[in-house]
């Protein structure tokens, strides 16, 4: 039962949200071969001046193995 967390800057309005989120888990049951139900998708807006403390040291960190795509900028 994956569930699958997006955190980005707030300002979109939650149709985005949805049509993301649904996108995100269509693409995700197709590549895990398991039906669309077993999935879940949050978004979560975290404001620009709490990112770096908030999401990109975690992600960030060299001994963080959980996340496989690293960002490409650097703050």
């Amino acid at each position: 039962m994956p569930h699958i967390t997006i955190q980005m800057y707030p300002g979109r309005d939650d149709k985005i949200k949805m049509n993301l989120a649904q996108k995100i888990a269509e693409l995700a049951s197709r590549e895990l071969g398991r039906g669309i139900e077993h999935f879940s998708v949050s978004v979560q807006d975290v404001a620009q001046d709490e990112w770096k403390e908030k999401v990109y040291d975690k992600i960030t960190d060299p001994s963080n193995k959980e996340v496989f795509v690293k960002p490409g900028y650097t703050m």
